[in-house]
């Protein structure tokens, strides 16, 4: 009690006044923080972050700074982080080291350097990725045909397990067959023994990236951002089944409306249909 009325403010009296007063160790006490005033000129900037922020939402902290240098509102790298923090504005990028893998986590090589993918089916490409979500985030876990861009797969959950993979891979395969090549990064939950013995029952040759190797894996990379981007970023969620449904409409706009210039300007949808070989 002694010890929060020294730390108190005592109108006239200095702390080191009030402590020996009340017999208090002057080091036991702590200053309370006053609210940070925001000054016009940071106002200006914020006002400027948010326009920014709205038309490139991948800019981070640098990127930022200099496009306000560019308005003749000149601000240094720190200045543009505390000014994100206060705002809570995070660039929206794909975050490193979201599944590290562990010591018993098996590993596989890279199966396709310099593989040409000629036919859907023949590669998918698998990832997890977190969406926030209130105060807390949820796991999304996506697969991708890497010839066609086509979604073939995609699970929302609570935990990021093992067991959540496997379903969204299981829901893939029913859907829409087997993949020769099941690619993924080198995260734990790729590597564990349901995962891999999913894959392997199924005849499906399993591929992870090299280490610190991201391009491996773009195609699914490029989804995700693509999902922050241009959808989730400018709409409004409380629960997970309002974003469940938000992430059910963009697969199906992704798939069957959004052209791709790598596709000649086509739709996923278009050239995973038309892409199987032709039998004899």
């Amino acid at each position: 009690m002694r010890r929060e009325a020294a730390t108190a403010t005592h109108e006239g009296l200095t702390r080191k006044h009030v402590c020996e007063l009340l017999e208090v160790v002057r080091s036991s006490t702590y200053r309370e923080p006053q609210p940070r005033a925001v000054h016009e000129a940071d106002e200006r900037r914020m006002g400027k972050i948010d326009r920014i922020h709205l038309a490139h939402p991948e800019y981070g902290a640098r990127k930022v700074a200099r496009e306000l240098t560019k308005a003749e509102m000149p601000t240094s790298r720190s200045v543009a982080i505390r000014l994100m923090r206060q705002m809570n504005v995070r660039a929206l990028c794909q975050k490193p080291s979201l599944s590290a893998p562990s010591k018993r986590s098996k590993k596989f090589p890279y199966l396709l350097r310099s593989k040409p993918v000629l036919f859907p089916n023949q590669v998918w490409s698998t990832d997890i990725t977190y969406v926030q979500i209130g105060g807390r985030h949820m796991y999304l876990t996506a697969v991708i045909d890497w010839y066609s861009r086509y979604t073939v797969g995609w699970r929302l959950s609570d935990t990021m397990r093992a067991c959540e993979v496997c379903a969204c891979a299981r829901s893939a395969f029913s859907a829409h067959g087997t993949p020769a090549c099941m690619n993924s990064d080198q995260g734990s939950i790729f590597g564990s023994d349901d995962y891999v013995s999913l894959l392997k029952g199924k005849g499906i040759r399993q591929s992870m990236d090299g280490k610190a190797r991201w391009r491996d894996n773009v195609l699914i990379e490029r989804w995700f951002r693509t999902l922050k981007s241009e959808c989730l970023r400018n709409l409004e969620y409380g629960t997970p089944r309002e974003l469940e449904a938000i992430i059910s409409k963009f697969v199906d706009y992704y798939n069957n409306e959004r052209i791709h210039q790598s596709l000649d300007y086509d739709v996923p949808a278009d050239w995973y249909a038309d892409g199987f070989p032709v039998a004899a």
